[in-house]
């Protein structure tokens, strides 16, 4: 049939891996450290990794393709979850090792160290990169932060990572909303609670109306907050 689908450039694909990580169905694949489009018939035509691409190798072009077949796209689903559970520092069979989704056990510290120490839970922590059906989002209290955050604000892992599986971005430099990937991660598993961390800042407004649009789509009634920290490294609203 006639539709929609994207189109890799390979001499432009710097083999990074990002469009990969970025498509939902798992229709684009890394092969011979290049991004290539394996599985036209799940490749849905929104064009998810064009944003990520840095070097523009990907475009969308009209022409003779399978259907879409959301059954097969399930089915990469599955297969992409099962791939996420990967033990720790194992890569996946194609994609960017940095990429690789896995859970971190922390084991205890003394108390006199416990404000010091790092409660990063999970890799990835990018939102453009994370698994939507990775392990570790089940049960989770979700946390999404500006990037900045975490550098204005002293002892945010204490205070804002401790116990929470953490996302982060900045939607004045990344290019596309983080909307739809919010709303499949929420729609997709059992998340208990979400915390939204922003700076003071106009334009970190983004990320937290990104998150209220993903909650708002998902139908999920949950526990959710927004806590701003100034410029100077203040939190606003304690």
């Amino acid at each position: 049939m006639l539709r929609k689908i994207i189109a890799i450039d390979e001499e432009k694909c710097n083999g990074c891996g990002l469009c990969a990580a970025a498509c939902h169905e798992g229709a684009i694949q890394m092969a011979d450290g290049k991004a290539r489009l394996l599985r036209e018939e799940i490749c849905d035509g929104l064009g998810d990794c064009l944003p990520a691409c840095p070097t523009g190798a990907i475009r969308f072009e009209e022409r003779e393709a399978p259907a879409y077949d959301a059954g097969a796209v399930r089915a990469a689903r599955e297969e992409r979850g099962r791939a996420a559970a990967l033990p720790a520092g194992e890569a996946p069979p194609c994609g960017c090792p940095g990429t690789s989704s896995r859970r971190i056990e922390r084991l205890s510290v003394p108390e006199a160290e416990e404000a010091l120490a790092s409660r990063l839970s999970q890799w990835p922590v990018q939102i453009k990169l994370v698994p939507v059906n990775a392990p570790y989002f089940r049960g989770a209290d979700l946390l999404v932060a500006a990037d900045c955050t975490a550098y204005a604000c002293g002892g945010f892992h204490h205070r804002f990572m401790k116990n929470r599986i953490t996302l982060i971005g900045c939607p004045k430099l990344d290019e596309g909303d983080y909307a739809d990937k919010l709303t499949a991660i929420l729609t997709e598993n059992d998340i208990r609670s979400l915390t939204v961390v922003r700076m003071e800042v106009p334009c970190c407004g983004g990320i937290e109306h990104a998150a209220k649009t993903a909650l708002r789509r998902s139908g999920r009634f949950i526990p959710w907050q927004v806590r701003t920290v100034s410029t100077d490294g203040r939190v606003l609203n304690d």
